[in-house]
C-alpha cells in the first residue's frame, strides 16, 4: 500500500509517459491511461509497435520524448523494466510507477539513489480513484 504523502506528491504531477501502452481499449494499460488522461493528465504513449494510440503520438522511447515527464508509468514484464528505470533517471523523471505485480528486487535502491519516487506492484488508477487530498 502507497503511503498518502507519496501519493499526493505524485498526483501533484501533471505528464506521465506510458511504457508499454496498448491502443487496444481492452488493455489495462489503455483504461487506466485514458482515466488518467481525463483526470488531466498529458499521457506520452511510449510503445515501438505504434506511430500513435488514440490522439497521441506514440514514442519509441522514454528518452525520444522531448518534453519534461514527471511519472514513468510502466505496463512491462519485469524482467524489461531495469532499462525503463535507467532511461527514467536519464530524462530526470521525478517518479516511477510500477503497475500491479511488476516488482523489481533493487529498483527501490536504485530509485532512491537517484532521487525518484518508486512505487511498485500497485495500480495507479486504482490508487487515484481511492486518493483523498
Amino acid at each position: 500500500m502507497t503511503d498518502q504523502s507519496t501519493l499526493k506528491k505524485i498526483f501533484s504531477f501533471k505528464t506521465i509517459a506510458v511504457v508499454g501502452l496498448s491502443p487496444n481499449i481492452s488493455r489495462p494499460s489503455s483504461f487506466v491511461s485514458t482515466y488518467m488522461e481525463n483526470k488531466g493528465y498529458r499521457i506520452f504513449p511510449v510503445n515501438p509497435r505504434h506511430n500513435d494510440i488514440g490522439n497521441n503520438k506514440c514514442y519509441k522511447g522514454l528518452i525520444d520524448i522531448r518534453q519534461k515527464i514527471d511519472i514513468i508509468n510502466i505496463f512491462r514484464k519485469s524482467e524489461h523494466v531495469l532499462p525503463i528505470i535507467d532511461d527514467s533517471i536519464k530524462i530526470g523523471a521525478k517518479a516511477i510507477w510500477m503497475q500491479d505485480g511488476i516488482l523489481i528486487e533493487n529498483a527501490k535502491e536504485i530509485a532512491e539513489k537517484n532521487n525518484l519516487i518508486i512505487v511498485m506492484n500497485d495500480c495507479i488508477m486504482r490508487q487515484h480513484l481511492s486518493f483523498k487530498d
